[in-house]
């Protein structure tokens, strides 16, 4: 058995190096050497130029494919896990071309597993125990009605006038300003084309109360059946949001107004120069910390009187042990890779799991990851 692990770009060495440090039997493969080798060569000379054929060749039954690449390579190196009997993981969302791989996984015996790392990943784990713990906490009723949120944001420790900096290229930040949304708002389905269309004030019940500006990411409304939601529950609010610092709308005014109007090619080109702008400008200095708030909430109403309100509230930021994205990202990665080692996940494709052995396991792991992680008793 071994797990070969696909990318070693600055989200992914804590993770890696948890797994190679633990004596587990990896290889490393990267595009570039050199970087793997600044990354982990003080652990391992098992390292490789990564080519989906040369992996092909190494690749046995029972072997762990993590990617770690662009999200463009997961649809393939799942592909090939399942020709070779191989699981697979990665952090990012399930893609539909993923999503239709599960029957062939199945029939394989062998797990694709996928948000497993900070958002998707650690917000589905803290979703998961609060829906367990309001089924367990009897005041469960036909007319409750029930509102749910999550919101995470990766944003500077120490305030730019920016009010944003950026780990890595700002391109895919800035591509994500174009995308378009779906939650739910006051019982009724929010459809926004970009996300200044809905933002909103969000006051985070942190250990010093801080109040953040959020927007609706995506599209919140599949994963209502993901946690659990019954299709006969009154719903007044569910939203899977961005989270960024107050003064963030403001400040990217003048973005906003020009995103919107680009198109086209010329429009990607500006794209492209804008994201080496922000990125000249706006990256983080050498060892300055990064940080994390991440917030999950269930609200249960019945009448007007809330009967449910707890909040899964976390604060990381960087440190001695480096970055809090990169320990968010992919220490929960390594975690999925032993438990699909483990059997503990079953075949086919799956997000961050919902057992409750697995979901406390987890969330102690992430306790050490985070400087602040906690429920809180909003009712």
């Amino acid at each position: 058995m071994t797990i070969h692990w696909c990318g070693t770009g600055l989200s992914a060495i804590p993770g890696l190096r948890r797994l190679i440090e633990a004596g587990q039997p990896v290889t490393v493969w990267n595009r570039t050497l050199d970087k793997a080798r600044a990354a982990v060569g003080d652990l391992t000379q098992d390292i490789h130029s990564f080519d989906i054929d040369a992996l092909g060749q190494v690749l046995h039954a029972g072997d762990v494919v993590v990617s770690m690449l662009p999200a463009d390579w997961h649809v393939p190196l799942a592909e090939l896990a399942i020709e070779k009997g191989a699981h697979f993981v990665s952090s990012s969302y399930i893609a539909p071309e993923m999503r239709a791989l599960d029957a062939k996984a199945r029939a394989a015996g062998v797990a694709l597993v996928n948000e497993v790392g900070l958002d998707p990943g650690i917000d589905h784990l803290m979703a998961h125990w609060l829906m367990a713990d309001y089924r367990a906490s009897g005041v469960h009723a036909a007319d409750n009605d029930f509102s749910f949120t999550s919101y995470c944001g990766g944003v500077p420790k120490i305030t730019n006038a920016f009010r944003y900096k950026f780990s890595w290229s700002p391109l895919g930040v800035l591509k994500a300003l174009r995308s378009p949304s779906r939650s739910i708002r006051e019982f009724t389905e929010l459809n926004v084309a970009r996300p200044w269309d809905a933002l909103g004030r969000y006051d985070a019940p942190l250990p010093q109360p801080e109040t953040f500006e959020v927007y609706p990411n995506r599209d919140s409304l599949p994963f209502m059946a993901d946690y659990g939601f019954d299709p006969a529950w009154r719903v007044r609010n569910f939203v899977r949001g961005t989270l960024r610092l107050n003064g963030w709308a403001e400040a990217w005014a003048d973005v906003f107004q020009e995103i919107e109007s680009l198109t086209g090619p010329e429009g990607e080109a500006r794209l492209k120069e804008m994201s080496d702008q922000f990125w000249a400008e706006n990256a983080y200095d050498e060892g300055e910390p990064d940080r994390v708030v991440m917030c999950v909430s269930l609200h249960v109403r019945n009448a007007g009187r809330t009967v449910y309100h707890k909040t899964y509230v976390m604060d990381a930021w960087g440190d001695a042990r480096g970055t809090a994205m990169a320990r968010l990202v992919s220490v929960p990665v390594s975690l999925a890779v032993e438990a699909v080692l483990l059997r503990e996940i079953p075949a086919g494709v799956s997000a961050a799991p919902s057992d409750p052995r697995l979901v406390a396991r987890w969330m102690g792991e992430v306790d050490r990851l985070a400087q602040h992680l906690m429920v809180v008793d909003e009712g």
